[in-house]
């Protein structure tokens, strides 16, 4: 007996190529967008134009930050091994991790814990109460997608989500209740913190249905681009071994630690 393994993504044959049950020349290339077809290949239903811009949206938001610690590691592990591009696009998305990208998987999960074990309010003040019983809840805990190391007054990625779902009609209770929280957690924490981006995120995609598993997944496939980009530019404009000479020009030799 011959082992059969059932894929419902691509398959091919000497004449045919087919993906999600699409002709992949005649459907899909040319006809389907590359965001759209990421959520297709990743939840196996072809999303609405709604929920395409807004999972665009999100790519968009998480693709590039400029000179961040996955960039720079990308750019010199392009210097020391020019011959290995994927070596440098896979350096950039290790370091996707707690403090850069992580965060987007950490508060989509975060969310999804309350509003999957609790009965979903109607009101904002509903809304308001359940969110400060979920921060006071944290106690001294970091709450994922609070705070900016830049963005102290607002992180502008976040009103713009925000929007772009209300306008689609795909305000869920993930980005409802990080709503709350942005509103009441001064009352606990005593400062006022912004929504970040990366959070932001987060509560979008678990609100479109995405894999909670995977939310990382979809941060990386965004910065897969920005980090894309980082390289092109520093075929243009090298500056990794400026990064590299600065850092060793200026290393201070010291004596050990003693124990």
């Amino acid at each position: 007996m011959t082992d059969t393994y059932d894929t419902a993504l691509g398959a091919s044959t000497p004449d045919t190529i087919t993906l999600l049950g699409q002709d992949l020349a005649n459907d899909v290339m040319g006809n389907v967008g590359f965001g759209e077809l990421a959520f297709w290949l990743a939840t196996q239903r072809r999303p609405s134009t709604g929920e395409t811009r807004l999972f665009e949206a999100v790519l968009a938001a998480l693709a590039d930050h400029g000179f961040t610690p996955t960039a720079i590691v990308t750019r010199l592990t392009y210097l020391s091994a020019p011959d290995s591009v994927q070596g440098a696009l896979a350096a950039g998305l290790l370091g996707g991790g707690s403090r850069f990208l992580g965060v987007t998987e950490d508060c989509g999960r975060f969310l999804h814990e309350v509003v999957s074990t609790t009965e979903l309010p109607t009101t904002e003040a509903e809304w308001d109460a359940l969110a400060l019983e979920t921060v006071r809840a944290q106690g001294k805990a970091r709450i994922p997608g609070l705070g900016h190391h830049l963005h102290k007054n607002g992180d502008p990625r976040t009103p713009r989500l925000f929007r772009i779902a209300a306008e689609e009609g795909l305000t869920g209770p993930h980005l409802k209740l990080f709503a709350a929280i942005g509103r009441v957690h001064p009352q606990v924490l005593g400062k006022t913190l912004p929504l970040n981006g990366a959070g932001t995120c987060g509560a979008v995609l678990a609100d479109l249905g995405l894999p909670l598993e995977l939310l990382r997944g979809f941060a990386l496939l965004a910065r897969t681009a920005g980090l894309i980009g980082q390289l092109a530019e520093e075929l243009r404009n090298p500056v990794a071994n400026q990064i590299f000479l600065s850092v060793d020009s200026n290393t201070r030799s010291v004596a050990p630690l003693e124990e």
